[in-house]
């Protein structure tokens, strides 16, 4: 879509219009706040919010209702259903067909159609100039497109039968188009749930039970090795803190490179091999084995394996596990972020099986962890191809290719 100069050429029998030509644009007001007789009357009053909370796009009801007394007390205006009703500002771009008379705050512009337009036509090709209305949109403290901004843009417009056509065609495909979303994002919850799955059923099994138990104390050693700037450290580090570990998984997502002499606070240090643990925020399970040397957050604990007992990756999974988390004592102060001392780390309890036993489970976990990932992944771009769908709809529609 075009406005001014440069417009696309249209279909045979298309037209350009203004909105104003096919529509009566509405803008909306709010009554004073504090008149206690202007609200929580019967006449539903839209807001940006309202609109932005919608699951489909008909609108049926507002969070707010005002009075008779307060419509009459602002400039707002009840409009009819079918309107079409989009934010102008905070943000640009929610659109909702009313299925009541209603009217709108200033945050929002009301569509009319006249008999040259459809409704669901008008919706469509607001839904798709949606960029081009925010590029019009000012100001300083947020972003809003005016009254006459809208009224002076131009839509492609057919006859009213192509117009009905067309938009019978877009709703029946973005109801397929929500049907495939809401079963990819299921599908997808499904995928992430699933490591916690598998870790629970190997370390809460009725074979896990008969395993002995050891305190993680008795296992894991404390690694208190920590850079500090007041050391003068020289140098370049690699460091990896909590926002650079997946969580439940132990992936390691990112790191940051730095120059230790700028340091501006402690870093722990951590070596290859060493399970770097998020005490902060426990339940994130952000638990990683260590593939290179480094610095780490003082959010982080660091320890050492006792390989005499244990396998790091075996401890690991473990402290991933929803089992750990039951087990372990984490504190909770009003005003602070969930953690676990060290001293409550030490005395979680593991059911720890022999060396050999240790190896066949990491190599269980790690065949189903990677199984896990890779359709996660898969879901993901399936769910990406399908949220991209809609506009590819919307600009084979007004092309005239439907």
């Amino acid at each position: 879509m075009k406005t001014g100069d440069g417009k696309r050429k249209l279909p045979s029998g298309w037209r350009w219009a203004r909105l104003e030509a096919v529509c009566k644009v509405v803008s909306g007001s709010t009554p004073r706040t504090g008149v206690s007789e202007y609200w929580d009357g019967d006449i539903p009053w839209v807001t940006p919010t309202d609109l932005g909370r919608l699951d489909r796009p008909v609108l049926a009801a507002t969070e707010r209702l005002i009075t008779a007394a307060g419509l009459a007390s602002c400039a707002a205006q009840v409009v009819p259903p079918g309107t079409v009703i989009m934010s102008s500002r905070a943000p640009i771009g929610h659109i909702a067909v009313a299925e009541v008379a209603c009217c709108t705050n200033q945050g929002c512009k009301s569509f009319v159609p006249t008999e040259s337009v459809d409704t669901w036509y008008l919706y469509f090709a607001l839904k798709t100039a949606v960029p081009e209305l925010k590029a019009l949109g000012s100001g300083a403290t947020f972003t809003e497109v005016s009254k006459t901004a809208v009224e002076l843009f131009e839509i492609p417009v057919p006859p009213l039968s192509e117009q009905q056509r067309i938009a019978a065609i877009l709703t029946e495909q973005m109801v397929a188009v929500e049907r495939a979303r809401a079963a990819a994002e299921a599908q997808l919850a499904a995928a992430k749930v699933l490591p916690a799955a598998y870790l629970r059923t190997v370390f809460n099994s009725p074979e896990a039970q008969r395993w002995p138990r050891r305190r993680l104390g008795e296992i894991l050693n404390l690694r208190n090795e920590v850079v500090h700037p007041r050391d003068n450290p020289r140098g370049r580090a690699t460091f990896v803190g909590l926002e650079h570990i997946e969580s439940g998984t132990g992936i390691r997502t990112g790191y940051v490179q730095i120059d230790m002499s700028e340091l501006t606070g402690r870093k722990p240090r951590f070596y290859k091999g060493d399970i770097v643990y998020g005490y902060l925020r426990p339940y994130l399970n952000k638990v990683w084995i260590a593939d290179f040397d480094g610095l780490c957050s003082v959010d982080q604990y660091v320890y050492r394996v006792d390989v005499m007992v244990a396998n790091n990756e075996f401890i690991a999974w473990f402290m991933r596990s929803p089992v750990y988390l039951e087990r372990a004592p984490i504190t909770t102060t009003p005003g602070q972020l969930p953690r676990i001392r060290l001293e409550e780390v030490s005395t979680v309890e593991i059911n720890l099986p022999p060396l050999p036993q240790q190896q066949r489970i990491i190599i269980y976990l790690s065949d189903q962890m990677a199984a896990t990932e890779r359709s996660r992944k898969a879901l993901e771009e399936q769910l990406d191809t399908i949220n991209k769908l809609p506009a590819a709809l919307l600009r084979r529609a007004f092309s005239g290719e439907l």
